[in-house]
C-alpha cells in the first residue's frame, strides 16, 4: 500500500470517529499516532490539520505536544519495568551516535555541493554583467560618433543653404538650378534624420537588454538565496528526528550516569555545528545584501543615462535656452516632446512676482509648473520643455 493509500484510510478512520461524536482532541492524537507509528512521519501542525480538517494554529500543536508527552511516560513505565537490558540500551545509544554523525556527514555534503554550484553561478553572472557593461560601452561610443556625424551633416546643410540664398540673390536666372539643389540637400537631411533615428532606436534596444540582464541577475541572486535557505531547513529537518529520539534515548537511561554525559556532550557538539553552519548562512545572507545594493546602485545609473536619452548636454542648453526665451513655436515644442526633459533645468525665481521659487507637479496628463506666491501657472502640458516655456512666456 502506497503512502498516499494510506493517507486515505486514515481520513476514512478519522470521519469514522468524527461520527461516532470523537472530539478534536482525540482526531488530533489519531492522526499523529497513524503518521508516526504506521508511516515513520514525524506529526506536524500542517500534516495534522491536512488529515482531521479541524483545530486551529493554536489547539493543534497542543494536541501533538500531548501525544509526545504520552510516548515519554511509555517509554518512562518501559524502563521502570526493566523490559530493556542494559547491554541493548548501552548498543542503541552506539547506533543512534552513529546515524547522527552520518546525519551530520551528509547535510555538510550537500552544503558544501550546493555552496560550491551557486558560486560557480555567481561568478557566471558576474562575466556576463561585465560583458553587458562592455557591450553598453561600445555602443554609447557609436551613439556618440553618430551625433558628431549627425552634427557635421547639420553644418554641412547650414552651409549649402547659405550658398543657395547668395546665389538667389547674384542670379535669379539660376532658381530652378538652385532650387533642385535644395531638394537635394533636404532628401540627404532627411536621410540623415533617419540614420539617427535608427541609431536611437538601436540605444533604446540595448538599454532593454541591460535591463533585462540586471532583471536576471537579480532573481538568479533570489533563486540561490532561496536554495541556501531551503538547505538549511532540510538540514534542520533530517536532524530533528535525530534529535527526537536522541531526547527519548536520554528519558529512558536517566539511571545510568554516564550514558547520559556520552549523550549530553553530543548534543553540545551538535548545537556548536548546528551554529557554525546558521553564522556561514549569515554571512552568505549578507553577502546577497551587498550584491543587492551594487545592482540598486546600477540600476538608477541607467536610469540616469536613459533619462539623458542620448542628447548631448550643449544642444539641450540652447534648445532650453531657446524655450525659456519664447523663441519655439507650439508645435515645434510639440516634436521635440520630452526628449530634452532629462536636461531642463526650472527658472530659479517667478518672472512675475520675482519672490516665489516655482514648483514643478507631475499629473496624469504632463507636468505643470507653478508659483505658490503669486499662483502664476503653466497648465497642464505634455513635457517639461513645454511647461517652463510657458511659464516663463508673458
Amino acid at each position: 500500500m502506497t503512502v498516499n493509500d494510506e493517507r486515505f484510510a486514515i481520513r476514512e478512520e478519522l470521519d469514522v470517529l468524527r461520527k461516532n461524536g470523537a472530539k478534536r482532541q482525540e482526531l488530533s492524537l489519531h492522526a499523529c499516532k497513524r503518521l508516526f507509528f504506521d508511516l515513520g512521519i514525524r506529526p506536524s501542525m500542517a500534516s495534522v490539520r491536512e488529515l482531521t480538517q479541524t483545530g486551529s494554529a493554536s489547539d493543534i500543536p497542543k494536541d501533538i505536544e500531548l501525544f509526545w508527552q504520552r510516548i515519554r511516560n511509555a517509554s518512562k513505565v518501559r524502563i521502570g519495568g526493566g523490559a530493556i537490558p542494559p547491554m541493548l540500551e548501552e548498543q542503541a545509544g552506539e547506533l543512534l551516535g552513529l546515524l547522527f554523525d552520518a546525519a551530520l556527514a551528509q547535510a555538510r555534503s550537500t552544503l558544501e555541493g550546493e555552496r560550491t554550484e551557486m558560486q560557480a553561478a555567481s561568478a557566471g553572472m558576474e562575466q556576463r554583467v561585465r560583458d553587458a557593461e562592455s557591450r553598453r560601452e561600445a555602443a554609447e561610443g557609436m551613439l556618440q560618433r553618430s551625433e558628431a556625424q549627425a552634427e557635421t551633416a547639420w553644418t554641412r546643410v547650414r552651409e549649402l543653404e547659405a550658398q543657395l540664398a547668395a546665389s538667389t540673390a547674384h542670379d535669379r536666372r539660376e532658381q530652378d538650378g538652385w532650387q533642385a539643389t535644395a531638394h537635394r540637400l533636404e532628401n540627404e537631411n532627411e536621410v540623415l534624420r533617419k540614420r539617427i533615428d535608427a541609431e536611437l532606436s538601436a540605444n533604446a534596444t540595448l538599454h532593454d537588454r541591460i535591463d533585462a540582464l540586471n532583471r536576471e541577475l537579480r532573481e538568479r541572486t533570489e533563486h540561490y538565496a532561496q536554495q541556501i535557505k531551503d538547505a538549511l531547513s532540510e538540514a534542520e529537518r533530517r536532524v530533528k528526528p535525530m534529535l527526537v529520539e536522541l531526547d527519548s534515548l536520554r528519558s529512558m537511561s536517566s539511571t545510568w550516569q554516564t550514558a547520559q554525559r556520552e549523550a549530553s556532550r553530543k548534543e553540545f557538539d551538535y548545537i556548536q555545528q548546528l551554529a557554525a553552519a546558521k553564522a556561514r548562512g549569515d554571512r552568505l545572507d549578507a553577502q546577497l545584501r551587498e550584491r543587492s545594493d551594487e545592482i540598486d546602485i546600477l540600476t538608477r545609473q541607467v536610469a540616469a543615462l536613459r533619462d539623458r536619452s542620448g542628447v548631448d548636454a550643449s544642444v539641450a542648453g540652447v534648445v532650453s535656452s531657446l524655450a525659456a526665451s519664447g523663441r519655439l513655436r507650439k508645435d515645434e515644442l510639440a516634436r521635440i516632446g520630452t526628449v530634452m526633459d532629462g536636461h531642463v533645468e526650472l527658472p530659479p525665481h517667478c518672472p512675475k512676482c520675482r519672490d516665489g521659487e516655482p514648483e514643478l507637479s507631475q499629473a496624469d496628463d504632463g507636468y505643470e509648473l507653478s508659483c505658490p506666491e503669486c499662483d502664476r501657472s503653466s497648465g497642464v502640458q505634455h513635457s517639461r520643455l513645454e511647461a517652463v516655456a510657458h511659464f516663463m512666456s508673458d
